[in-house]
């Protein structure tokens, strides 16, 4: 799988990675477990590595920490999580139950979560880094009306990520934060690569369009990742799924050629959004 570097640290991330929002927060029973298992173990062999959770995911982030234990993988996987609440303490608390819960000792990414009390927050995230309780610092949101917040908010300094939305019907951060990010060193995770699974479910009712190949893809979903991650300014996009199928075909869209912009204005045309 290819990879593209954090800009804060020159640090080699592979650009498919997973995410687990209701598709890891599941019970404790071997059918339950054995498909999410299995999901991680399809990524790290495609050679991706970002898993990322939130306390707001459920029961997300003990599965995750629960399978990478059994299996033996935690040193595979570069896990990405969130602070999720209002005040200090209760960060702080959160925080501490995040790194019990993921079987870890070092959170690779911390991020504020939906920018909730993120002033309360940073600096606590930038003496945890200091100590080395976690390596890297983000801040997230999940709507386009928030994408001048967002990037006020990194204006502040202290932050080596964004987790933000982009999808081929959902292109507002091209307007401003994509060009943000590329110009001061952001890395770029993307949510929703499939525009919240809306656009995917519509597109596999037709048939591959017949410039697909020149891409490299063999299936809407691999299109739809290499259309997000067509800007060197992205570093990974993080669909979520519970199927080792699926994590396999998305896997095979890190492959391969990426769109330039003639290619991905020509996607745009096709797919008609």
């Amino acid at each position: 799988m290819q990879t593209r570097k954090i800009p804060s640290t020159g640090e080699a991330l592979p650009v498919i990675g997973c995410g687990t929002w209701q598709t890891f927060d599941v019970g404790a029973s071997p059918a339950e477990r054995a498909p999410r298992a299995e999901v991680l173990k399809v990524l790290f062999e495609a050679g991706g590595s970002v898993i990322d959770s939130s306390p707001m995911y459920g029961r997300s982030e003990g599965v995750v920490g629960d399978l990478l234990a059994d299996a033996g993988t935690r040193d595979k996987a570069f896990l990405a999580t969130k602070v999720w609440t209002q005040g200090r303490d209760a960060g702080i608390a959160q925080m501490t139950e995040s790194l019990r819960l993921l079987r870890t000792g070092r959170i690779d990414l911390m991020q504020i979560h939906n920018l909730v009390d993120w002033k309360a927050h940073l600096p606590t995230l930038k003496a945890w880094k200091a100590e080395g309780r976690i390596r890297l610092i983000g801040v997230t949101h999940y709507t386009q009306s928030m994408h001048g917040e967002l990037e006020a908010v990194l204006r502040q300094g202290g932050f080596d990520f964004v987790q933000v939305n982009y999808a081929l019907d959902d292109r507002g951060i091209e307007r401003g934060l994509l060009p943000f990010c590329r110009a001061n060193g952001i890395a770029m995770m993307i949510n929703q690569p499939f525009g919240g699974g809306g656009l995917l479910r519509k597109l596999s009712a037709r048939p591959l369009p017949d410039w697909a190949g020149e891409i490299g893809c063999t299936s809407w979903a691999q299109i739809l990742l290499k259309f997000v991650l067509a800007p060197p300014a992205v570093t990974c996009a993080i669909p979520g799924t519970a199927r080792p199928e699926h994590m396999r075909d998305n896997a095979k869209a890190g492959l391969g050629p990426y769109p330039d912009e003639k290619m991905r204005q020509r996607m745009i045309e096709t797919i008609g959004v």
